[in-house]
């Protein structure tokens, strides 16, 4: 039963890392910094699954 629980907290982890990875995109202060964001998340993207 554990592992389950486990990975329901694992899955709402990553969710919201990437509310809050989206967020930070959408209100980036300056396109450098949004392009710096979007590498993160296409690098976390890759590595999730």
């Amino acid at each position: 039963m554990s592992n389950i629980a486990a990975k329901l907290r694992a899955r709402r982890a990553e969710a919201r890392t990437r509310r809050a990875l989206s967020r930070a995109i959408d209100t980036a202060s300056s396109a450098t910094v949004r392009q710096e964001l979007l590498a993160i998340a296409q690098a976390r993207h890759t590595h999730m699954r």
